[in-house]
């Protein structure tokens, strides 16, 4: 599939924008391990990456056999903002990448709006999408659902097959390939990333500095 001067280009955060889903995962590890399930970083990126809190509760709480504390998700939320206070840095390239593309540009997350504000904030990236910030949270629809990604198109005012989405999880792939858009692939350089979206995206990338060219192919 090909998008020819695209009107709008939709970008994931974590993963994509901010290098922030190893700290989320680690404290989201930890705070299950608190309950009582013990979860491998392996096991934590194959089950959650990508994945809505409330679907990553749900799993817990199956593997656990029983319910998890009443505050578990705002402990996970609290703890995961001090961890990028302290921890979290744009992708490599970014910026650049950002500077570089012409077309429109905005975000569009699974994670609430305090976390995309405070993430895109701290690493210098706020200014290129003020205002052009979605979130399944207000949206109320997450990805693999289409919802999200039709709703900014919409709002915004560009055609769904005139957008390209720039995606790192399977969900956002398949919900991006549902609302009918070009879905690039960002590989990070991982090669067990590359394996799982290969099948799934019209293209793959591993450096954000390919990106700029990418959006220009016909």
């Amino acid at each position: 599939m090909t998008c020819a001067s695209p009107e709008l280009i939709i970008f994931d955060s974590d993963g994509v924008l901010v290098d922030s889903e190893i700290i989320a995962l680690t404290v989201l590890v930890r705070t299950a391990s608190e309950e009582g399930v013990s979860i491998s970083m392996e096991d934590a990126i194959r089950s959650f990456r990508g994945v809505k809190m409330t679907d990553c509760v749900r799993e817990i709480e199956r593997r656990l056999g029983r319910s998890v504390r009443d505050t578990f998700v705002a402990d996970v939320r609290q703890a995961t903002a001090l961890a990028f206070d302290a921890e979290l840095r744009p992708v490599e390239g970014i910026h650049a990448a950002l500077a570089a593309i012409t077309a429109p540009v905005c975000v569009a997350s699974n994670g609430p709006m305090s976390k995309l504000t405070h993430a895109l904030g701290l690493t210098s990236l706020l200014g290129h999408f003020e205002g052009r910030i979605f979130s399944a949270y207000e949206v109320g629809s997450w990805k693999p659902d289409p919802g999200l990604f039709l709703h900014a198109a919409q709002t915004l005012g560009a055609h769904p097959s005139r957008c390209v989405v720039v995606e790192d999880s399977l969900s956002g792939i398949c919900a991006a390939k549902a609302a009918g858009m070009r879905v690039l692939g960002f590989t990070g350089g991982d090669p067990e990333i590359e394996q799982e979206l290969a099948a799934v995206c019209d293209d793959l990338f591993h450096r954000m500095s390919d990106l700029p060219a990418l959006l220009s192919m016909e």
